[in-house]
C-alpha cells in the first residue's frame, strides 16, 4: 500500500513538472514574441515618424474625377485637372503630402465630416453653400449653362419648353434650376433628371435620351472641345457664381495655410501657368 501512495506521490510531481515545464516554455514563447513585437512596432513607429518628418502631414484633396478639366483621370490612369494641379503646388508649399481623393459628389459632405479628406476642391460653388462649410476667397468665376446637340434645334432658353435637362445629382446647376429666378425655365421643361457623372450624360444628350444639360461652363466647354462632338452652350446662364475650397465647418487653420500658399502663387505666377494649360488664359481671381 505504501509503495503505490508512494508511486501515486511520484507521477502526480511528474505531471505537476511536466505542466510547469510546458507552462514556463510557453511564457518564455510568449515573452519572446512579445519582446520581438515591440521590436518590430518601435522600428515601425520610427520609420513611420522619419517619414512624417520628411513629408509633414497628408493633405486629401476630395474631388469629381469625371468633372475635367478641374479633375480627371488622364491617358495614363494618374489623377489630374486644374484644381488637382492647383491643390498640389500648395501641399508642397505646406510641406505636407498630397493625396487626391476621388468622392460621389453626393456623397461629399460625409467624406468631409468623417475626417476622409480634408477638403473639397474642385470647380466647387460657395454661393448658396456660404454657411455650410468654412471657404477659401474665391478663385475663379463661374456660370450654370445648357448645352445642347448643335442640330436640336434649341437655340435659347424658350426652346427648351418640353425637353428633358440632365443635372448632376448635388450639384450647382441642381440648386440654380430649384432656384425661385429659374421656376418658368424649369416649370416650362418636360422633365429633370439626374446623373451621377457628366460622361455618362453626354453619352444620354449624344444618343437623343435627354435634350439638354444643365453644367458649369467650364466643364461644358472644355468637354465639347475634347469630345470633337456637335455640341453647343446656349447664350445666358441660370446662374453666376464662383468657385472655392471648402472645409469642414470650423477648420479656419487649414483653410489659411491653403490660402497663403494660393497667395504665394498668384504673386509667383505659378496660378497663372497651371490656369493657361487648361484654359489657355488666366482665369484666376484671386487676392
Amino acid at each position: 500500500m505504501r509503495n503505490k501512495v508512494l508511486s501515486l506521490i511520484v507521477a502526480s510531481l511528474l505531471v505537476v513538472g511536466s505542466l510547469a515545464g510546458c507552462g514556463g516554455s510557453t511564457g518564455a514563447g510568449s515573452s519572446a514574441a512579445s519582446k520581438s513585437s515591440a521590436a518590430g512596432s518601435s522600428a515601425a513607429s520610427s520609420a513611420a515618424g522619419s517619414s512624417a518628418a520628411a513629408t509633414g502631414k497628408t493633405f486629401t484633396v476630395g474631388f469629381d474625377k469625371d468633372f475635367p478639366p478641374y479633375g480627371f483621370v488622364a491617358d495614363n490612369g494618374e489623377f489630374t485637372g486644374f484644381d488637382i494641379d492647383l491643390a498640389k503646388e500648395a501641399a508642397k508649399r505646406m510641406g505636407m503630402e498630397f493625396k487626391a481623393q476621388p468622392i460621389d459628389w453626393d456623397a461629399k459632405d460625409m467624406e468631409l465630416n468623417s475626417g476622409s479628406i480634408d477638403c473639397i476642391w474642385n470647380g466647387f460653388t460657395i454661393n448658396g453653400r456660404e454657411d455650410k462649410y468654412t471657404w477659401t476667397k474665391p478663385y475663379v468665376n463661374n456660370s450654370q449653362v445648357f448645352v445642347v446637340r448643335k442640330d436640336s434645334g434649341i437655340k435659347k432658353f424658350e426652346d427648351l419648353k418640353g425637353k428633358t435637362v440632365s443635372v448632376q445629382t448635388d450639384s450647382s446647376a441642381q440648386e440654380a434650376l430649384n432656384d425661385e429666378k429659374n421656376a418658368a425655365v424649369k416649370k416650362s421643361l418636360k422633365e429633370v433628371v439626374t446623373c451621377k457623372e457628366y460622361n455618362t450624360a453626354f453619352m444620354d444628350l449624344q444618343s437623343g435620351a435627354i435634350d439638354a444639360i444643365a453644367m458649369d461652363v467650364g466643364v461644358a466647354k472644355y468637354q465639347i472641345t475634347t469630345r470633337k462632338a456637335d455640341f453647343v452652350v446656349l447664350d445666358g446662364s441660370i446662374a453666376d457664381e464662383q468657385y472655392g475650397i471648402g472645409f469642414k465647418l470650423g477648420n479656419t487653420e487649414l483653410k489659411d495655410k491653403v490660402e497663403a500658399a494660393l497667395t504665394e502663387m498668384v504673386k509667383d505666377g505659378t496660378f497663372a501657368t497651371i490656369s493657361k494649360k487648361y484654359f489657355n488664359d488666366d482665369i484666376g481671381i484671386f487676392k
